[in-house]
């Protein structure tokens, strides 16, 4: 009679027990420290910051359970879950370590005295330069050994050098002392646990014991493979988002807890009144309350008119600044950009050189290339207005034009301050756009140009019936990218006007009083309120953008 092994014996299922009594034990002490945080006093966490944590543990913890369950029917489930929530628990550990330790301060620490071990890190380099030429001595191998140790020697001495230079054994007793607080020794022993978690579930024999296939484990790698980016991810874009969502709602400056207002900061933003005007110069107070509304603009129809008031003008101003910026700017960095793209498509001698030249502005700084324009801008010394100045004394010359030096205030008029910001932003953004429109080109195929051709087409038939359907893709993205970024233009403006407002108000844009409400005047709920009706009218006009590609396309189909 064959008897058969008694599979609950073997040394995999204990550690499969193990597993289930640790992914146990890991649920009991996420709900825990839920109830740590609202018992435990002294923990100096806000209410939102604990019913945040709260919400994240007990999804760990009901997680850990359902792994728990997973791995007593040997399914793979419970393993990938096990790996996620170990994890995530081990990164989180060594954060805490990190930052109980002192490390994040101790890098600014270690950059006062980092310069002083600098030539010691030659003697490290050098070391290595000379070990790399001992495999010319092969054929020697007593020379190739002793080349190799003395190497070795060096590069240890040369270690030792730099870390007693830069003072960093001082740095790391001060780590470990720290690290002598309870959230230190805890979060070192959970980084413990939590890596022999990791190891063991990791290990090839538990990973067969719970079916785990080939398309399990290339899904693992990759998805630990993009661990850090979408860690980054959620901590520095995802999480502040959700956070700015939060905010929107409550009255938060910064300094003291936030109290929930509801929805009273959208409805200043859009508390906006049009009302008629008995004449087109009736003052603004006798037809609306002037306390609650100041005017925005008017519009003048006949005897009269129609007045457009607001609570809360400076945002509608910057909506308008802000559209109107991207009305132009969109046209003037994509159509030359579509040009210059095609230029240089041809195979005149050179075009290497000017695509270089075009993109060179795309990577440039912008706080240079803004310090630079405000320097042409300058209304007395100026190029611009020289070249403006030249070109008028020519005609009056040549052709006694009789025209008259306009000596553009350009950023100091509230007519034209607007304006020189969009040259600056479609100077700088045209480049990118042609290089995007290139790439476009060099994948149409030329086929299609040689049977037009045979056909008797000319070049701008050419180009209207096959380039530009044919670059419509390259197109939608050129345009949705450059609209997006023109609705959050920020950077031209800040450094480029003085005020950054501009005169009269004339360069206020929505992310510049964004900025001014939440960093100047501490108003973050507020301005977090602005950044969401910005992040809905973006979101608007790309999916405006978006529907009319998606028709053309069925169109053309």
């Amino acid at each position: 009679m064959t008897v058969m092994p008694d599979r609950s014996a073997h040394p995999t299922a204990f550690i499969l027990r193990v597993f289930m009594v640790w992914r146990g034990l890991f649920a009991l002490l996420a709900l825990v420290a839920v109830l740590g945080l609202w018992i435990v006093p002294g923990l100096g966490a806000s209410p939102w910051q604990k019913i945040v944590l709260s919400m994240a543990l007990c999804i760990a913890a009901l997680f850990s359970l359902l792994g728990l369950f997973d791995i007593a029917k040997r399914l793979h489930r419970g393993r990938t879950i096990s790996l996620i929530l170990d994890y995530l628990a081990f990164v989180a550990c060594l954060v805490i370590v990190l930052n109980t330790g002192g490390v994040f301060t101790g890098i600014d620490a270690l950059a006062d005295t980092f310069g002083r071990g600098i030539l010691y890190l030659g003697i490290i380099v050098a070391g290595y330069l000379l070990g790399s030429l001992s495999d010319r001595y092969s054929h020697r191998p007593a020379t190739e050994r002793w080349l190799g140790s003395v190497s070795k020697w060096i590069m240890i001495a040369g270690a030792v050098l730099f870390v007693w230079k830069i003072d960093a054994v001082n740095g790391l007793l001060f780590f470990l002392r720290n690290l002598l607080q309870p959230a230190g020794w805890i979060a070192v022993t959970g980084i413990i646990l939590f890596g022999l978690s990791l190891w063991g579930m990791w290990h090839e024999t538990t990973a067969s014991r719970l079916q785990v296939k080939t398309h399990h484990e290339a899904m693992l790698n990759g998805w630990l493979f993009l661990s850090p980016n979408l860690i980054g991810f959620l901590i520095f874009f995802a999480g502040p988002l959700l956070l700015s969502f939060f905010f929107s709602f409550t009255d938060s400056d910064a300094f003291n807890p936030p109290n929930w207002v509801g929805f009273e900061n959208y409805a200043k933003i859009f508390n906006i009144r049009f009302t008629g005007l008995a004449s087109p110069d009736q003052l603004a107070r006798e037809v609306v309350d002037t306390k609650i509304y100041d005017e925005v603009g008017r519009l003048r129809l006949g005897n009269g008119g129609i007045l457009f008031a607001a609570a809360d003008p400076f945002f509608w101003l910057a909506l308008r600044n802000t559209l109107t910026f991207a009305l132009f700017t969109v046209p003037l960095s994509v159509l030359p950009a579509l040009i210059l793209a095609n230029i240089l498509n041809s195979k005149l001698p050179g075009m290497k050189f000017f695509r270089a030249v075009y993109f060179i502005p795309s990577i440039a700084a912008i706080v240079g290339i803004a310090l630079v324009w405000q320097w042409l801008y300058n209304a007395t010394i100026g190029y611009i207005n020289y070249f403006i100045t030249q070109g008028v004394e020519f005609l009056n010359t040549t052709f006694q034009a009789g025209l008259v030096d306009p000596k553009i205030q350009w950023v100091s008029d509230e007519r034209t301050a607007l304006m020189s910001v969009i040259i600056i932003a479609a100077w700088q953004t045209m480049g990118f756009n042609t290089v995007l429109f290139l790439a476009g080109l060099q994948n149409i195929p030329p086929e299609l140009y040689e049977a037009a051709t045979v056909d008797g087409a000319g070049a701008w038939a050419r180009f209207w019936n096959i380039t530009i359907p044919m670059l419509a893709p390259s197109t939608f993205y050129v345009v949705s990218t450059t609209t997006i970024q023109a609705m959050q233009v920020f950077e031209q403006v800040f450094i480029l006007m003085n005020p950054a407002e501009g005169p009269n108000n004339s360069t206020i844009t929505l992310v510049l009083y964004l900025y001014r409400k939440g960093f100047i005047n501490f108003q973050q709920g507020y301005a977090s309120a602005i950044a969401w009706v910005l992040f809905i009218v973006i979101f608007g006009l790309t999916l405006i953008q978006f529907q009319r590609q998606r028709r053309s396309s069925i169109y053309e189909s």
